[in-house]
Parts: structure tokens; sequence; C-alpha cells
């Protein structure tokens, strides 16, 4: 029997839809998860960071891209651009974001839940350490959608943060 995917995807509510893409969200970040886990047992916590920090550079300048190119986003379109194509990335689906608006050349990003985050919270672990893997990942997705747009970390585990949020970054043009 011939697998006609194209076809059921076709065919599926807008319900079933949103379910859909909650879903592949879920799936990518527990792959995610355990392709970590799998570095972390063979090479140590501090390697695995530094191979995550790698991985999240390259992928996230692909998904920028991809994105860019589904929703009609221009390259080079600044700040706007940027907060479009933020809102539109795999893990927004599975955590609470906001931006504050803090002049017209720059905002900060806060991820106020995090799936990774919360999940070791929950399991009574301390905060995971991902801040070089979120420089490498915020600096590589800001500068695909625009290459002028730089990344300043302003709070990321294992540095402190605040109770209402996990980290927050500033995108200046």
């Amino acid at each position: 029997m011939k697998l006609d995917s194209q076809k059921l995807l076709a065919s599926l509510s807008k319900e079933e839809l949103t379910a859909m893409v909650l879903d592949f969200a879920k799936r990518w970040v527990a792959h995610d998860g355990l392709w970590f886990q799998a570095i972390e047992e063979k090479y140590g916590l501090a390697e695995a960071v530094t191979l995550d920090a790698v991985a999240w550079g390259k992928f996230a300048a692909v998904e920028a891209r991809r994105i860019m190119d589904l929703h009609g986003i221009s390259p080079g379109g600044g700040l706007a651009a940027l907060k479009k194509a933020l809102a539109l990335r795999q893990y927004s689906f599975l955590t609470e974001q906001e931006i504050v608006d803090e002049a017209p050349d720059r905002f900060t990003f806060r991820m106020n839940t995090c799936r990774v985050q919360m999940t070791r919270k929950r399991k009574g672990l301390p905060d995971f350490p991902c801040k070089p893997v979120g420089i490498a990942e915020f600096t590589s997705f800001a500068q695909a959608v625009d290459p002028r747009i730089t990344v300043r970390c302003l709070a990321c585990p294992p540095d402190g943060h605040p109770e209402d949020y996990f980290c927050a970054w500033e995108f200046r043009l």
C-alpha cells in the first residue's frame, strides 16, 4: 500500500492541523533532548553543551530561512521581521515568550517558560546551563533574518534570572 501523506494532510481539519503542529513541535523537542542526553552520557556535560551550541547555531539559521521563505518575510527586514520570525519558531508553540520594546532600534525577548527548564525544575534539578547554546542559537537566527542585528544575553542559566523568566536577550539593529 502506498502512503499518501500529502493527501492525508490536505484532508485534515484546522483543529487537527493545529494539534499536529503542536505534536510535531513536542516530538522535535523530545528528539533534541534525547540527542543531547546521548552526547552527554558519552562525552560529559561540558562537551555536550559545546556540541549543542554548534548544532543549534547551524539549525537556527536553517529554521530562520525556512520561516522567512514560507511566510514571505524579506531578508534584511530589521527588527519587525525578526519579531515575526521568532513567533513562528517551532519552540514558540511550546513556551510562553514575550517581547518588550525598548526603543526603535532594540527590543528584549524573554523566555518566560522553557520546556527544558520547567522539566528540570519539576524533577528538582538545577537549571540547565544553556547560555552558550542560546548565544549561538539566537545570534545565528537573528543574523539569518538580518545580518545587521546584534544579540546580547541579558540573563540565561547558568547565570541567575528572575522568577518570571528563564532567559532574556536584547536584539539591536
